[in-house]
């Protein structure tokens, strides 16, 4: 089977986003270029998240309103967020009111405080991780890299809750850490020059 399908322009993209016609855009604009802004670290962990058991459709949805309901994803507001404001976001019909989650976003924001105060940045510590492009079509267990798994151990150690090995690969696939397009994929070359221009966060 190709890994590849043609987009709407014709030209071959990674055959996850011909699932949904909000996908190709996410998918040439977003997915897998590099990201070093820790408030769209801390938004994309929150919201692969909130995916597990879900569509990533549904959360692209709702990103909006997500974004609004948490602040824009500063973690540094986040963290100050009490029982009142989880009431609140459980009535948002505009998010997914699941209150395990939405306790998670909070406890990670302060998680979240504190590493960017030991690390000098989220980005820093999260670049860490990186897959190194001649690893990148090795065996990987239960399909995602070691570094994911490491990074989800670690993440764990530390305190964070609901990211698991798969959630915390998907997040790395997005923000560029990994890249997984397709080798035909018509994106796959701009992600690569991206990666080659971008300076990791030490």
């Amino acid at each position: 089977m190709s890994t590849t399908l043609p987009g709407s322009d014709g030209q071959p993209r990674c055959r996850w986003c011909a699932a949904a016609p909000q996908f190709e855009a996410y998918h040439d604009h977003e997915w897998g270029f590099p990201v070093a802004d820790d408030t769209r670290l801390f938004e994309k962990l929150c919201l692969e998240s909130f995916q597990s058991g879900l569509s990533w459709r549904t959360i692209l949805d709702k990103r909006d309103n997500f974004r609004r309901a948490f602040c824009g994803f500063d973690f540094h507001r986040i963290a100050d967020f009490g029982e009142p404001q989880v009431a609140a976001l459980l009535q948002d019909d505009g998010i997914v009111r699941h209150r395990g989650k939405i306790e998670a976003v909070i406890h990670n924001a302060r998680c979240a405080v504190q590493l960017q105060a030991e690390q000098g940045s989220l980005a820093a510590y999260f670049w860490r991780f990186e897959v190194d492009p001649a690893e990148a079509a090795l065996p990987r267990q239960d399909g995602v890299a070691p570094q994911a798994l490491a990074l989800a151990r670690d993440l764990k150690k530390r305190g964070w809750k609901f990211l698991g090995p798969t959630t915390v690969y998907a997040f790395m696939q997005a923000m560029g850490l990994v890249n997984d397009h397709a080798p035909g994929c018509v994106v796959s070359q701009s992600v690569r020059q991206a990666r080659a221009a971008f300076r990791a966060p030490a």
